[in-house]
């Protein structure tokens, strides 16, 4: 979408610049010979921000040598941000919440193929919300706002959608982790794809993944 565009090309001055490299979700790879490679998406919620709902955010995590060191994810509507290092504790925690009975999580719609395993998960949550934007709904686990946040299966999610979670939720006491176990990995090529579980816990994690593959 434009927005995304508009975001990027901001984005893509300020790396010529440092002469950092670039994975992102609209230019693709963009490399200037770095260790150093920015990932990005520049406006996750992009359909969200197009009609004027309020829920869309930047995120951007430093990767070196294939390591995620540093996030950054800004809420555009409220100017809320979630920063956080690799192995440094962050200000903000998670419900530390072990059990899916009870739980409030954030999921994506359901989709051709995950709605009985969507159902699982509504039917022992307290509550279920899908926002549209997994940038965001993962740094509410972060915080504590919510327990967890699932994809129940459709493999939607590229690296850049869940770069940043990679820091700031452990950094925060949770895990990230694939439903399927695939490591994640940041190479240029999009069309790797995972379904991202965020949780407030490894227990946590574990019992919503063994209640999606039934």
């Amino acid at each position: 979408m434009r927005v995304d565009r508009i975001v990027e090309d901001a984005i893509l001055e300020s790396i010529h610049r440092s002469r950092v490299n670039l994975l992102s979700e609209e230019a693709g790879f963009v490399d200037n010979g770095s260790s150093i490679t920015l990932v990005i998406d520049p406006v996750d919620g992009s359909a969200n921000a197009a009609f004027g709902v309020p829920l869309s955010c930047f995120a951007g995590a430093l990767v070196e040598d294939g390591t995620a060191k540093e996030a950054l994810t800004t809420w555009f509507d409220t100017g809320r941000a979630w920063h956080a290092r690799a192995g440094v504790p962050t200000s903000f925690r998670t419900t530390g919440r072990t059990s899916l009975d009870g739980a409030s999580v954030c999921m994506m719609r359901p989709k051709t193929g995950t709605q009985d395993a969507w159902l699982r998960i509504a039917n022992r949550a307290d509550r279920i919300r899908v926002l549209c934007t997994t940038c965001l709904e993962t740094m509410l686990v972060a915080e504590g706002t919510v327990d967890a946040f699932i994809d129940p299966g459709s493999d939607t999610h590229r690296i850049m959608d869940l770069a940043t979670a990679l820091v700031t939720v452990p950094a925060a006491g949770g895990v990230l982790v694939d439903l399927k176990g695939r490591p994640f990995t940041f190479e240029p090529d999009l069309t790797h794809r995972w379904s991202g579980v965020a949780a407030a816990t490894p227990q946590l994690a574990e019992e919503l993944i063994a209640t999606v593959l039934g």
